[in-house]
């Protein structure tokens, strides 16, 4: 690879993919000196819109075509929402880094006009859960597409009353209302994230890890690793009702064992937080 020869970055083929690819694109651009070509792909994730992501596990699908063009050399790095990536990568891939996190909060979406919620749209087990203490719809289901189409179906179609979506996707894609919606932005103290969520991973062959480590912000890179470590250390995945958000020396955490708890840092390593937590939720 030389500076004539394009970085070949691949990328799911959704808007927001296609933005969030965008920016890692300029930004090696501006640090690195390299040009970049995107070759936007299909994942298993985006092909079977009538899979339920609770019943078949969300992590994984929406990766596994990107990795293994890396792995076949037909491109040089991936990029993903660092909330989607499992806590392990495939042999000889690695994640190389994680750019300045974005606004990490979820935001409820609830049509216009609506005054009691009595069906809400989420596949994903940790806003479900935090929710119920919330808002008690009679029914729970899921929407899929990406964020345009799922806020049509909820301002224009009635699939749902509402919906949760991630304030960062919105950000990114200059979506500040929608005709139909009112947002509600989450404190995360209410609505305890994802782990990484907000923050755009940067996947490489672990070979070129260090060549790529420039994109990265090193804030961003310590609270997502502990963010990541918990998760890992909790064994979890879409399929588990867990948060965890790490900011200014305070871990914000979420699971059915504990609720939202806050937990103090106090220049504690991470494999002494991980294993605190763990023991909070026996």
């Amino acid at each position: 690879m030389n500076n004539s020869t394009p970085i070949r970055l691949a990328t799911r083929k959704s808007p927001l993919a296609i933005c969030q690819s965008k920016i890692v694109a300029e930004l090696i651009r501006s640090r690195m000196g390299l040009e970049v070509e995107l070759l936007p792909m299909s994942t298993t994730g985006d092909q079977r819109l009538e899979w339920s992501l609770q019943e078949k596990g969300g992590k994984g699908l929406f990766t596994k075509e990107l990795e293994q063009a890396i792995l076949d050399g037909k491109a040089d790095l991936a990029v993903h929402s660092a909330k989607d990536m499992p806590t392990e990568n495939p042999d000889g891939l690695a994640l190389s880094a994680f750019l300045k996190r974005e606004d990490p909060r979820d935001v409820l979406v609830v049509r216009s006009g609506i005054r009691t919620i009595k069906k809400i749209a989420s596949g994903s087990p940790r806003r479900i859960s935090q929710l119920k203490a919330r808002v008690q719809p009679a029914q729970w289901i899921e929407l899929r597409g990406n964020v345009e189409t799922r806020l049509r179906k909820i301002a224009d179609d009635h699939e749902a009353d509402g919906t949760i979506l991630a304030a960062a996707g919105l950000h990114r894609l200059q979506i500040r209302e929608f005709e139909g919606v009112d947002f509600e932005v989450l404190p995360v103290d209410q609505m305890v994230p994802a782990p990484g969520q907000g923050a755009i991973a940067v996947q490489t062959r672990s070979v070129d890890r260090g060549k790529f480590s420039v994109l990265g912000d090193p804030a961003t890179e310590a609270a997502v690793g502990l963010e990541r470590k918990i998760l890992d250390g909790m064994g979890g995945g879409c399929q588990v009702a867990l948060g965890a958000h790490v900011h200014n020396g305070i871990i914000y955490f979420y699971h059915q064992a504990t609720g939202i708890i806050k937990i103090e840092m106090n220049g504690k390593t991470d494999a002494e937080l991980v294993k605190d937590i763990v023991e909070r939720t026996k």
